[in-house]
């Protein structure tokens, strides 16, 4: 069964759709026209993209007039923090289940 971070982490495993992504986390609200100018791909292809991360909730667009302004959404990355929270414990208490059995080998 599907999760959301499932969603998430098959959005953000396009490189393309990640660096736009990490470039709205960086930069701001960008027009398409901006993020075409610097994704080195065509200005559909970058639409195709904003959409797939829209449809994820990973970023949220604004019209003014003719333009379409794009922001990324910081909140949406929360079910992936959590899920990297879980695993940062499992894997902790993994470790440090390996230390005390190295240290007893030891004795």
């Amino acid at each position: 069964m599907p999760t959301a971070h499932d969603a998430l982490f098959r959005t953000l495993a396009d490189p393309t759709r990640r660096a736009i992504f990490e470039r709205l986390c960086r930069e701001g609200e960008q027009t398409v026209g901006a993020l075409t100018a610097q994704a080195g791909i065509s200005q559909p292809a970058v639409s195709k993209h904003l959409g797939v991360l829209k449809r994820a909730g990973l970023v949220h667009d604004r019209h003014e007039g003719r333009q379409t302004h794009y922001s990324a959404e910081l909140g949406a990355l929360a079910p992936l923090i959590d899920w990297t929270s879980q695993m940062t414990g499992f894997w902790q208490s993994r470790f440090d289940k390996l230390e005390d059995l190295l240290k007893r080998m030891d004795q």
